[in-house]
């Protein structure tokens, strides 16, 4: 039991990018891309996976390496790049967090049978999180995500060995590629969270840095390692989402529900047919806990970068500048929300897809940053990590390219 306590403590800020990823890409877009498209894009979740890991990699890595997060780094390549960063940033934050926090709201209210409506679990939700930052900050958040990212690795497993247990029907594995404009667009939203946008990879820096205040053994090697850990879980969750939605509603008749209360009793329901009714409020606790840590580090992380951003671009420091944006941000999530509670999967896929879009944008310069002067020469990208980097950036243009092409 003592060796686990001690690998627990060395990780952190990986567990928080897991926390953050596993969310949203995974018991939605996932467990919807088994449920209507069987197995066959499970080579668009493995190439996505690996073409993003370099350039989120570069998050802890850059931290380590200077001390410093990726927005300073941005900084010192130029100012038009931070001010494209928080402009970026602002049209997507809210979006973003409305999207995970209404999946949060659903999910509740499925839990306590209709106590509220998903719009007051919306604002009980919000204001929760917020107070708990406020005065947990980041070291609660630390401890926290922990726990539940292991209890929904567990169910999640669990279900999908049960699921395949249960099995009857053959396995299939052919692929495809989506030819109709709607299948276009749900590949893109897939891949566009799959595992997380690509600008967790700034908040993965932040949260790197406040690892290293708490624990000042999390080195450069064991944030690497704690990045791993968490990127690979991720991973495997991924394709075990996948699974439990092709085993468990592909080829049936119905499909998942764009509304989120209802969307979350079949997520549910999905898991309890594998495991058995018994099990239904473990794993709708599970899931629950899941968006629930999604929603907490995506309404920490944004105010923490926008914070940071603005204390660079105006070199003047807010006392409570994080407050200020928390604020904004909760506000903005909550107004958002009233006009899209009953179009859940519309904002999922405009969520999504923008976050494919700007993508190029935090490979391109992620990349530039961490194989530039900036970086000590020892800590930059190895050439293994510089050919994954440009197939990588190669990847992500040409599909944003065909996106917009094809799919629009």
């Amino acid at each position: 039991m003592s060796k686990i306590n001690k690998l627990l403590k060395k990780l952190g800020p990986g567990l928080l990018f897991a926390g953050a990823a596993i969310g949203v890409s995974h018991l939605v877009q996932s467990t919807r891309a088994g449920a209507e498209f069987g197995m066959g894009l499970l080579w668009a979740l493995i190439l996505v996976n690996i073409f993003k890991y370099p350039f989120f990699q570069y998050g802890p890595r850059y931290a380590s390496a200077t001390g410093e997060s990726l927005l300073d780094g941005y900084y010192k390549l130029g100012k038009g790049i931070l001010i494209a960063y928080a402009i970026i940033t602002i049209a997507t934050m809210f979006t973003i967090q409305t999207a995970v926090t209404i999946v949060t709201a659903g999910l509740a209210a499925s839990l306590t049978n209709g106590l509220f409506s998903t719009e007051v679990w919306t604002i009980i939700i919000i204001a929760i999180c917020s107070v708990v930052l406020f005065f947990g900050k980041y070291k609660l958040l630390d401890r926290l995500i922990k726990y539940v990212i292991i209890l929904l690795a567990i169910s999640t497993i669990l279900a999908t060995l049960m699921a395949f247990n249960n099995n009857t029907n053959e396995i299939i594995l052919s692929q495809f590629l989506p030819e109709i404009t709607v299948e276009i667009a749900f590949l893109i939203a897939f891949m566009g969270w799959m595992p997380a946008p690509l600008d967790v990879s700034v908040w993965h820096s932040l949260w790197s840095l406040e690892k290293q205040k708490t624990n000042k053994n999390f080195t450069y090697k064991s944030s690497l390692f704690d990045f791993n850990v968490g990127y690979i879980g991720t991973v495997i969750l991924g394709v075990a989402f996948m699974s439990l939605g092709y085993l468990v509603m592909f080829g049936g008749d119905t499909s998942f529900s764009t509304s989120a209360s209802l969307f979350s009793n079949q997520l549910i329901e999905m898991y309890t047919s594998s495991l058995g009714e018994w099990s239904y409020y473990i794993i709708g606790i599970a899931a629950f806990t899941t968006m629930l840590s999604t929603t907490i580090t995506t309404l920490d992380a944004s105010p923490r970068a926008m914070n940071r951003t603005t204390k660079l671009l105006i070199n003047k420091d807010f006392k409570h500048g994080y407050l200020f944006w928390l604020a904004i941000l909760s506000v903005g999530t909550i107004f958002i929300f009233f006009l899209f509670s009953s179009k859940m999967g519309l904002l999922v896929k405009i969520a999504t897809i923008l976050s494919f879009l700007t993508a190029p944008f935090y490979a391109i310069i992620n990349y530039i940053l961490i194989s530039s002067e900036h970086t000590p020469k020892e800590y930059r990208p190895s050439i293994k990590l510089h050919i994954l980097s440009i197939l990588g950036i190669a990847f992500l243009i040409g599909f944003s390219i065909w996106f917009l092409v094809k799919g629009i």
